[in-house]
């Protein structure tokens, strides 16, 4: 069960009474939608905007699952989409029409092998919630042991088959006249938003993902996977533990059940930022019908539960690091390095001279950056790039259009909870811890890179930026004075910082001559850093936990 466009557009060219009423129908919707938005889209007359978004959503509905998922994605845009039309929007994330309960009934019998008055205590007569690809019950086995049952639409892999092909054809004709330069077909992304879809509707593999998920946050307090029943779970059905929170759709929501909104933004990006460049496996859906916020706090972060593993993906090790290096680059200002970061992540080519598309750099990320860290704003980014891609030879490699997706999706809902959110002031601290661990080589030439210049002299400046975002004052554990001293102490003792201790050696020893001013500097740094005052207090915060 595998999308193949080529294969799927000869399937479906010899069935011209499948393929000719649905692209009338496609051309029809879409006609009259944008012809709705062009002559109503400006007037501010709210009950214009409340109708129009009312259209936008009956559309795309009609439309059917694959235009659904656009609009899932768009519902996780804030500061693309207007506030009528967003509240419209987060209704398709899980507020859909519901299929036939009978239906639904004979899909379990067919795909577990029983009625579901056998296989639970009790089930209801009504799906709790529905969504593009199915819809979910809150049924009961053993005891109060509550399970979600999440039911998939029945002929899905016949309607994405369809308008998949349907799309791609329109969009190669239409993408000529359309404003996009994305530096690679419209085409190869459809292609890749089809194979993550199939993806999605093949439950086994759902299952398997969650299991894959859950191991990765084992350990962490802070993010909750619900557990797979298997003996209840096959390619069309899946059943898992319920998760009893509150969606991340308004923040005034959040706080009527006692929920810090700041603590779960705080969670969710971490969480997510873990996925990208640490375990290399993520979560490439996370609107807020996917992500429950639990009662509780663990330091300053809040407790969230991830639900609906059908889109996931990975990202490889190089992939990583080169993402993580393009941080360092960026905060550090060094646009060199970072044009040769997009050259070797495939959005410029090999071999393209990268000296005239620098400054372009400088000009669209320096704005962008400003004079914080805290002020960079990924939706900005994109839309300057969209303008760059013009002028300049980028292109979006197709590996990373989940990723995108992903990282966009999760900014957007923080941003629906908190207008002011900043997704790269949370990202640069984890990144730098990382790098004070120097944890791999790669890590510990990155640091190398932001501690000495290419003559090996101590780039100060450089590193007060870098420890300053590690020890900023918060409650943060990620923050804590101690742990962070420790880190660095153990790489410079260890091994792996014998080439840090041999480039402090060589900056004390300069032309045959003992040179103090770089080592005095330092020592001024770290003691600005490492307070004697802050160190005590974290000390007795850690003896005493109750005096917090």
């Amino acid at each position: 069960m595998q999308f193949d466009s080529n294969r799927d557009l000869f399937w479906l060219i010899v069935r011209p009474w499948v393929w000719i009423p649905r692209v009338t129908q496609i051309l029809i919707s879409l006609s009259t939608l944008a012809l709705m938005i062009l002559t109503k889209g400006s007037k501010k007359d709210e009950q214009v905007q409340k109708q129009l978004a009312k259209n936008l959503l009956a559309k795309l509905n009609e439309l059917g699952p694959c235009f659904i998922k656009v609009g899932q994605a768009l519902s996780t845009r804030p500061d693309l989409v207007k506030r009528d039309w967003l509240e419209e929007l987060t209704k398709l994330q899980d507020n859909l029409p519901a299929f036939s309960h009978e239906k639904a009934l004979s899909i379990i019998k067919e795909e577990l092998g029983s009625s579901s008055d056998d296989l639970f205590e009790e089930f209801p007569n009504q799906p709790i919630a529905a969504a593009s690809l199915g819809q979910v019950y809150k049924a009961r086995l053993y005891g109060n042991y509550f399970v979600a049952v999440k039911v998939q639409r029945p002929g899905l892999e016949f309607i994405l088959r369809r308008d998949l092909v349907i799309i791609k054809v329109l969009s190669v004709i239409i993408s000529p006249i359309l404003p996009l330069n994305l530096g690679v077909g419209l085409g190869e992304i459809i292609d890749e938003f089809g194979r993550s879809l199939f993806e999605e509707i093949d439950y086994k593999k759902e299952a398997d993902n969650a299991e894959r998920f859950a191991k990765l946050f084992s350990d962490n307090p802070c993010v909750t996977i619900p557990r797979v029943e298997r003996m209840l779970s096959s390619q069309r059905v899946i059943t898992t533990s319920w998760i009893e929170g509150t969606k991340l759709r308004d923040r005034f929501e959040l706080e009527e059940e006692n929920i810090n909104p700041a603590a779960i933004i705080r969670t969710g990006v971490i969480s997510g930022i873990q996925q990208l460049l640490e375990f290399g496996y993520f979560h490439a859906d996370p609107h807020p019908g996917n992500m429950f916020a639990i009662g509780g706090m663990t330091g300053d972060l809040g407790h969230l539960a991830y639900v609906d593993f059908g889109m996931m993906d990975t990202i490889t090790k190089h992939d990583r690091i080169t993402l993580i290096g393009a941080i360092v680059h960026l905060i550090n200002k060094d646009y060199n390095s970072l044009a040769k970061d997009f050259q070797n992540l495939g959005f410029l080519k090999d071999g393209k001279d990268i000296e005239p598309i620098v400054p372009a750099l400088e000009e669209v990320l320096g704005q962008a950056l400003g004079k914080e860290v805290g002020s960079f704003n990924f939706k900005v980014i994109t839309d300057r790039f969209s303008e760059l891609m013009f002028d300049y030879p980028f292109r979006v490699p197709a590996r990373f259009a989940l990723i995108i997706r992903a990282v966009v999706s999760q900014e957007g809902l923080a941003l629906n909870l908190d207008p002011k959110f900043k997704i790269i002031a949370v990202a640069y601290p984890y990144v730098a811890k990382r790098l004070l661990a120097g944890e791999t080589q790669e890590m510990l030439e990155l640091l190398l890179e932001v501690i000495f210049d290419s003559e090996g002299r101590v780039r100060i400046d450089r590193l007060e930026s870098l420890l300053n975002v590690l020890t900023a004052e918060s409650s943060n554990e990620n923050r804590k004075i101690i742990p962070i001293a420790g880190a660095g102490i153990k790489l410079l003792l260890s091994e792996s910082g014998s080439i840090i201790r041999s480039n402090l050696l060589l900056n004390l020893i300069k032309d045959e001559r003992l040179s103090t001013e770089e080592l005095k500097q330092l020592i001024k740094l770290l003691q600005k850093t490492f307070k004697p005052k802050r160190i005590a207090s974290e000390l007795i915060q850690n003896i005493i936990p109750s005096s917090i």
